[in-house]
């Protein structure tokens, strides 16, 4: 016989490690963490190339629970987050199941729970917690005749280390957060390097610096004032939302971004490629210290043309010029309006998340879905932000999660689903939200928008304003099979 969970959960991520905790402190037992990875850290495990780091403040960056006063910088590099994930699980622990990979999952209406297909083996749970998160899934383009490419081709989430760049002529291909961060790294290392941009990201200064060791010691000896220095960082990133609510607000921050951009580079023509045609926020803001300045080496070409084709050693821009390469790297982001995972979940009708979704995610509270007992997202549809700390958004979920299993314990039912009614309030309250914003009416097309246009990624409101949401679980909105 499979053996039974109360809870599985997928992914040991912030989200799903978060889940684990959050429902061991609840009391919740039989409950299992399923990663098909040998480590834990979801994206903070699989990126790792050089530069890779948070473009959250620090101190803003952790569960609200397990503040660190340890870190080394006011932008966290991923190594430390990584290692931050770790230690978070040791104390609490918490010991993911690795090498289990969920191939699909399966809503059985007669015995009223979750049937696991694992490499490891079926399972069965009451509860289905995914937590893949949205950036977990390499987005690689189709590139023509990018399969007959001769030299290394890697994506950045996949980062080749064995693969030495020096004397290397690299063409990178996006110009992303991932390739904001590793083009000044490997920038001084390469012969030469050719950044393909479709569209030029607004870039603001980073103004990182390391945390020295008093004020980790104050820290550490006053665990309050390290909570108020994150209350003060939180306070400060909500206000950013205004900027974003209306797509005409953002002027100030367009400012600040051209005289940024023309203090560091001084050469008009590769300013004039550099300039976006779009309002900031729009797309997602980069960042950065040193991404501008890169571009100005002498051994760097910014390509604007696009591509038209890869050859065995050469990538061909659509102005038919030729540019010999040994490497291509991938800087093209993620698959996330059309997460893989939903392919693998199925509802009580035997349709696939995906196939309901038809290409435009959409969830009850960003959390639950109709016709999906007892499945909880975190971080799903319209949980993503441009302003703030997702951490969060996956908190104010694991609360909501915690007191519908609560009332689910309290009334005995054995499953609960959100009515189509309730789900299609809360949509058309979120798109209302969304018209109008730099994210919807900011003149370009982004990784927010999905296949039908829609922005399924974003939340359109405050961080407190979904936290205040979802504080409470109103039975009212949810149909319980008993």
């Amino acid at each position: 016989m499979a053996e039974h969970l109360r809870v599985a959960i997928i992914g040991a991520g912030f989200g799903g490690l978060g889940a684990a905790i959050r429902l061991r402190r609840d009391g919740v037992r039989d409950v299992a963490v399923l990663e098909r990875a040998d480590d834990l850290g979801g994206t903070w495990r699989d990126n790792s190339y050089p530069g890779c780091a948070c473009d959250v403040p620090s101190h803003l960056y952790s569960y609200s629970f397990a503040l660190n006063p340890n870190w080394s910088r006011a932008y966290s590099p991923q190594e430390e987050i990584w290692a931050y994930l770790r230690r978070v699980a040791d104390d609490a622990g918490i010991e993911p199941r690795y090498g289990v990979d969920v191939t699909a999952a399966a809503w059985n209406e007669d015995d009223r729970r979750w049937d696991l297909t694992t490499s490891k083996g079926p399972l069965t749970a009451d509860v289905l917690v995914s937590a893949t998160g949205p950036l977990c899934e390499p987005a690689v383009p189709k590139l023509p005749g990018l399969e007959s490419f001769a030299g290394t081709v890697f994506h950045s989430a996949r980062w080749r280390h064995d693969h030495p760049l020096e004397g290397r002529r690299v063409a990178v291909i996006g110009t992303g957060a991932s390739a904001a961060q590793f083009v000044p790294e490997i920038v001084a290392r390469v012969e030469h390097l050719d950044l393909y941009q479709r569209t030029a990201p607004w870039v603001l200064p980073r103004r990182d610096h390391p945390l020295g060791e008093r004020a980790r010691s104050l820290y550490r000896a006053v665990p309050g004032l390290q909570r108020a220095t994150r209350t003060g960082i939180y306070a400060m990133r909500e206000t950013f939302y205004y900027n974003f609510r209306v797509a005409k607000r953002g002027r100030f921050a367009e400012k600040v971004a051209r005289r940024f951009l023309a203090s560091q580079v001084r050469d008009p023509e590769l300013r004039a490629k550099l300039t976006p045609d779009y309002a900031v926020g729009c797309k997602r803001i980069i960042l950065s210290d040193d991404y501008l300045r890169s571009l100005g080496r002498a051994n760097v070409s910014v390509v604007t043309e696009g591509i038209q084709e890869i050859r065995p050693e050469s990538v061909v821009a659509a102005d038919g010029s030729v540019r010999a390469v040994d490497t291509i790297i991938l800087g093209t982001g993620f698959h996330v309006t059309d997460m893989p995972i939903a392919e693998k979940i199925v509802g009580r009708d035997g349709r696939s998340l995906a196939e309901v979704w038809q290409g435009s995610p959409r969830a009850h509270l960003g959390t639950t879905v109709s016709g999906f007992p007892n499945l909880f997202l975190v971080l799903g549809p319209n949980t993503g932000l441009g302003h703030n700390s997702v951490v969060i958004m996956i908190e104010a979920q694991l609360g909501y999660l915690s007191k519908a299993l609560a009332h689910m314990t309290r009334t005995g039912a054995h499953a609960i689903e959100p009515l189509p009614s309730a789900q299609q309030a809360w949509l058309d309250e979120v798109d209302r939200m969304m018209a109008g914003t730099v994210w919807t009416a900011g003149g370009c097309n982004s990784w927010y928008l999905d296949a039908t246009g829609r922005n399924s990624t974003l939340w359109p409101g405050t961080t407190l304003g979904f936290r205040r949401r979802l504080s409470r679980f109103r039975p009212s909105e949810y149909e319980a099979l008993i």
